[in-house]
């Protein structure tokens, strides 16, 4: 791919940040808009009564939604000391997060819903409503790599299970929902964030004002270059995000255009060698897995084929490489006979390169170089086209409550198009500077296996796949007094055409025709989602819900079976039920959720290069929790989990274990104390151990991961932030894997210990 970098000119960012301090907009003097409405709701920790408006027919606060939802402002964000998009859903109860490989490709999932695939299978990421992407475990192409958190993101909504399967497509495990700034009220920010660890600066704005008559507009984004937070000697961090919307507000409702652009270069962390000893994972002398990068100026470039044949060179600093241009229309419309229709439309081409080095053996236990595949897969594309249009009628029922019939329809187009050429390199086993080495131990920048010896010859292909969904949903909803029922049906239909190639392994020089497969199957499925909410009082509600939905696969099935529809294609099914209550009193609130979920996949491991096909089971209680006694805040959360492979068609000597990575419990505590003029603060995520394969001959230790900050108010106007990431510099091992022979071993951890300042200035 072809290389635009941004130069490191951190004058750069110094002078447009002073330009934007000492800037003093006309009108800098008029008075503030109308106080907000959901104040008070912002203002308790569980916010039970702010409106949700994610996975949800009808507007209604948690309170009497039959939903369990999170969410988290931007000053909650900004106090966890989030590095990345799935570094925010840490915080979250119910959510597994390993947020442990940079600023994408993370797997994510939901109430012990097993992680068997990269990314988040079950789980979807929304910007404002529509998909980031239409799969999230996308091979190098997770919807967390297409996302970025900045000054323009008001919120974030998290919704675990319920009327997810029903209220979008692939995403029976929850949806994850960003949610924009719109302009509504006058103000913006302008922020400088050093790196103290490393090089690195970041610029941070935004900007959104009414503009009168009913137009208002929202602007902001980032720019960033540095070297990331592990010492890398080069620039791993390199690019930025500009945002934008105008929405037209009338008597009836609103119209808003959105743009998007992105083009960011980030580093990829991947697991390192480490060696296991009585059953556990123990670090590798040499090799500390919080630090070491084995990317560096001594493998600059790395040449591959693109999906034409032709011969391409990348910069191995690009890391993670992903570009975005997107522009979306949102309508709202009251009719006659107060119906209401919602209208969502989004295009969005992305694109870009993944690369990272990935160990295939631990170098006889760290004491000699090891050889690792260089994963340098090009995002040829990732386009997709969204539209999601419904409407919505209250009928009264003559003093017997109302009922609010919802009907809707999905529909979009996903691209799906990569190219993975994976050479060979021997690598000195340290994590900063690493050398590269050829077969006889002299020192090289030459690969010692071009990609047809990495893993067996399996990962030089090309495809290009396109995935069209159709799906309609109803939903019917019913309240009376302190009842509120709900009733949602869903029929997803996909259909995906393309075609599929390997590399010609006799010449070892280009694609091979005959290996050409295409693709042209359907699927479908009918999901469901029944849900009760009864308020005993203004204070304490009681919920229960039953769903089943659907995850269908995208990349993962074009190994294998013929996808040219001759036979069926499987698909991933979860079913839970799920109960519990919300209930406050003075200081405190509470939302508790008990669950039950069980999980048919099928599944593919690239590295192991082994089919799957098995069943899961887990129970288990969420709580999330939050009070304040006056300067003192604490908001605390808790997952407790049992999880279990109930049936495996491929390897029946695993039913009965708990599946890989799921621990048993997963706590979150953020206290934070505000003194007026200073606050500080900390986030604590942690976890016990948790099995590092399905085999349970393994185990990753459990962890507590502190995140601290300090903020001194200057003035009204000007903040000034310390973040300290991972404070006592802790491993905490997220993913584990044999690799190589099936002895050598390797394993992925937290980054340690980072620090950021930052100066914030209000206007």
């Amino acid at each position: 791919m072809k290389r635009n970098p941004m130069p490191h000119r951190p004058w750069m960012l110094s002078a447009v940040a002073l330009a934007l301090l000492a800037w003093n907009p006309a009108h800098a003097d008029e008075p503030a808009a109308a106080s907000d409405p959901d104040k008070a709701a912002k203002e308790e920790g569980v916010k039970l009564d702010s409106i949700v408006i994610t996975g949800t027919a009808t507007l209604g606060s948690k309170m009497k939604q039959s939903v369990s939802v999170s969410s988290l402002d931007t000053e909650e964000i900004a106090h966890s000391g989030a590095s990345s998009a799935a570094d925010v859903l840490r915080n979250i109860p119910g959510i597994h997060a390993e947020a442990s490989g940079g600023e994408g490709n993370a797997n994510i999932t939901v109430r012990g819903v097993p992680i068997s695939a990269g990314g988040s299978r079950y789980v979807q990421f929304q910007e404002d409503g529509l998909p980031v992407l239409l799969f999230g475990d996308i091979a190098f192409g997770t919807a967390d790599e297409f996302t970025r958190v900045d000054f323009m993101l008001d919120r974030v909504e998290a919704l675990r299970g319920g009327s997810a399967s029903t209220m979008a497509s692939n995403s029976p495990g929850g949806l994850i929902n960003f949610i924009s700034k719109t302009g509504k009220t006058r103000g913006g920010d302008a922020a400088v964030t050093l790196d103290l660890d490393h090089r690195g600066e970041r610029l941070d704005f935004d900007f959104g004002t009414p503009l009168g008559n009913g137009l208002s507009m929202q602007v902001g984004g980032f720019q960033r270059s540095g070297d990331g937070a592990r010492a890398a000697n080069m620039q791993t961090e390199n690019g930025g995000q500009l945002r934008a919307n105008l929405t037209q507000s009338f008597d009836e409702g609103f119209v808003r255009l959105s743009l998007k652009h992105l083009d960011d270069r980030t580093p990829s962390y991947m697991p390192v060698p480490v060696q296991v000893q009585g059953g556990t994972v123990h670090t590798l002398p040499g090799i500390d897995p919080r630090t070491a990068y084995f990317l560096s100026p001594n493998l600059p470039t790395d040449t591959t084929l693109d999906r034409n044949g032709n011969t391409v060179t990348s910069n191995t600093s690009d890391g993670l490489h992903t570009v975005t241009n997107a522009v979306g229309v949102e309508a709202q419309l009251k009719l006659a006979g107060d119906w209401l229709i919602s209208e969502k439309f989004r295009r969005a081409d992305n694109s870009g390169r993944f690369i990272a080095l990935y160990p295939q053996d631990n170098g006889n236990n760290g004491t000699t170089p090891f050889d690792a595949a260089l994963f340098n897969t090009s995002i040829d594309d990732l386009n997709n086209q969204f539209n999601d249009l419904r409407a919505s009628k209250q009928f009264a029922l003559d003093g017997a409550g109302k009922v609010t019939l919802t009907a809707g329809l999905f529909t979009g187009t996903q691209d799906v198009g990569l190219t993975w050429y994976w050479n060979t390199y021997r690598i000195q086993s340290v994590g900063t500077g690493a050398q590269v080495y050829n077969a006889a131990g002299q020192t090289s920048t030459q690969p010692v296996n071009n990609a047809f010896g990495t893993f067996g010859g399996c990962c030089v292909r090309t495809f290009d796949v396109q995935y069209n969904q159709f799906a309609p949903y109803l939903n019917l909803g019913y309240a009376n007094g302190p009842w509120t029922l709900d009733a949602s049906v869903r029929d997803d239909d996909q259909r995906a055409t393309g075609w599929y190639e390997s590399g010609n392994a006799a010449t070892q020089a280009g694609w091979d025709p005959a290996t050409r497969k295409i693709v042209d199957y359907k699927v479908s499925h009918t999901s469901y989602s029944v849900g009760a909410n009864y308020e005993l009082s203004h204070d304490l509600a009681l919920f229960a819900r039953a769903s089943d939905g659907v995850a269908f696969s995208a990349d993962r099935l074009l190994y294998g079976n013929p996808l040219d529809g001759s036979v069926p294609v499987a698909v991933n099914e979860v079913k839970q039920v799920e109960g519990g209550s919300k209930w406050r009193s003075g200081p405190l609130s509470t939302f508790l959720t008990l669950f039950e979920a069980h999980t048919d996949e099928s599944n593919y491991d690239l590295t192991r290069q082994q089919f799957s096909a098995n069943s899961y089971k887990a129970y288990g209680a969420e709580l999330e929790a939050s009070v304040a006694l006056g300067p003192w805040h604490l908001s605390a959360g808790g997952t407790l989990t049992h999880s279990r492979i109930t049936a495996s068609a491929s390897t029946p000597a695993i039913v009965g274990n708990t599946p890989q990575r799921l621990a048993s419990f997963i706590y979150q505590l953020s206290p934070r104390y505000d003194a007026g003029n200073w606050e500080a603060g900390a986030t604590i995520v942690g976890t016990t151990s948790s099995p590092g394969d399905d085999a349970n001959t393994t185990t990753m230790p459990g962890y507590t991961v502190v995140n601290a900050f300090f903020t001194y108010h200057a003035n009204d106007k000007l903040d000034l932030s310390l973040n300290v990431n991972n404070l006592f510099n802790t491993i905490g091992y997220t993913e584990f894997d044999n690799v190589g022979n099936g002895t050598a071993t390797a394993a992925r951890s937290i980054n340690g210990r980072t620090a950021k300042l930052m100066a914030r200035y209000s206007f």
